[in-house]
């Protein structure tokens, strides 16, 4: 089975979505034979490089109401074992980012870029990184384990950058409009950040009709 993640790193749900499907995975004897790709997607593409603080941003599109959203979005954050820091994070634009993972799904394979994306999700929410910052960015692709010297030369160039961008084009035609959204061997799809529970279910049904077809 394949399950591609589409999902942006500046999303918190994203983040919780992530963490509440690896539970449901760990709880599988055939986790290994699962694969999960995370696919791009940008929630706000104009974002320059240069960041601000996320929640003057969030100020200035919403107000007054960014701030229930955030302590909700906090408690349930801890409640999977996870620490937003949203007076620490920064807004930034997140493409230089997803460059980076289809690299290291490209070089190192899904397992590596599952890590990386876990990584830089903390990076952003919890450390108040600058997660558009090359420098950063070598740091956190070393520690997920692809190559220091590679990552930097990648970072420095263009590569990756067609294709990131008509990954995300592709996203779009398929009419993911929301994230994180997941995709079970390119038929069936799960919206938001559902229960573990949801998601133990999905994937037993999922390999319940392959098993059956097969």
């Amino acid at each position: 089975m394949r399950v591609d993640i589409y999902s942006d790193i500046a999303c918190p749900w994203c983040y919780i979505g992530e963490r509440r499907f690896a539970r449901a995975l760990a709880d599988r004897s055939d986790a290994d034979a699962i694969e999960v790709a995370f696919q791009p997607f940008q929630l706000d593409p104009d974002l320059p490089e240069t960041p601000q603080p996320l929640m003057q941003r969030l100020a200035e599109k919403f107000g007054a109401q960014k701030d229930a959203a955030m302590e909700r979005v906090t408690a349930m954050g801890e409640e999977e074992g996870l620490t937003f820091q949203f007076d620490d994070a920064l807004a930034v634009n997140t493409f230089m980012a997803h460059r980076l993972l289809w690299l290291a799904e490209q070089e190192a394979g899904p397992a590596a870029q599952r890590s990386l994306a876990e990584k830089l999700f903390a990076a952003h929410f919890t450390h108040g990184e600058n997660i558009a910052d090359p420098g950063v960015l070598t740091d956190l692709a070393t520690t997920a384990g692809l190559d220091r010297e590679q990552a930097h030369a990648f970072l420095a160039s263009d590569e990756g950058a067609e294709e990131v961008q008509a990954l995300i084009e592709r996203a779009q035609r398929l009419g993911i409009r929301a994230v994180p959204t997941f995709v079970f061997n390119n038929e069936s799809a799960v919206q938001g950040a559902q229960s573990a529970d949801t998601f133990r279910r999905v994937l037993d049904e999922v390999m319940d009709a392959a098993s059956a077809s097969g």
